[in-house]
């Protein structure tokens, strides 16, 4: 709701545009099974996709960055493993790591979005600079969403 009603009217630039509802997809559990996440993720896109009239694109953006993450999952990983109870946010896994992981995810999910929609490699730079911009703007959103959501844990 927030990506339609408020950040889909606000206009930073023609090369920045943040899509803060792949947050939905960063912030789910560890311990939630990949057919889950991708359901998830295919729900949202198709919801963010008939409000804005972009016939999959969101879709199927929203789906491989489901897709994609448990790898990243997996890379990023501690050498122990994750704790039970621990969420993949920046209260419990630190700044370090969610830069990689949200940022991974963040990059994947526009680099295919962004030239899905151009669908030409005759505007790469451009299109480049869009993915850079946007992808910083969206991990700033992120970030920021998640103080907003989550409260730091009393030490």
């Amino acid at each position: 709701m927030l990506q339609v009603l408020v950040v889909q009217n606000l206009y930073l630039s023609s090369y920045i545009v943040p899509y803060p509802y792949i947050l939905a997809i960063l912030i789910l559990p560890f311990e939630t099974p990949r057919i889950l996440v991708l359901l998830i993720g295919l729900i949202i896109g198709v919801s963010i996709d008939l409000f804005n009239s972009t016939s999959g694109i969101h879709a199927s953006s929203a789906l491989l960055t489901a897709f994609a993450r448990y790898y990243i999952l997996k890379y990023v990983s501690p050498r122990e493993g994750y704790d039970a109870g621990v969420k993949p946010i920046v209260y419990d896994m630190g700044l370090q790591w969610y830069i990689i992981y949200a940022g991974s995810l963040i990059l994947i999910h526009h680099f295919y979005f962004f030239y899905l929609e151009v669908f030409r490699f005759s505007e790469f730079f451009n299109v480049l600079i869009r993915i850079i911009l946007s992808s910083v703007a969206t991990f700033v959103f992120c970030y920021l969403l998640q103080f907003l959501i989550y409260r730091q844990p009393k030490r």
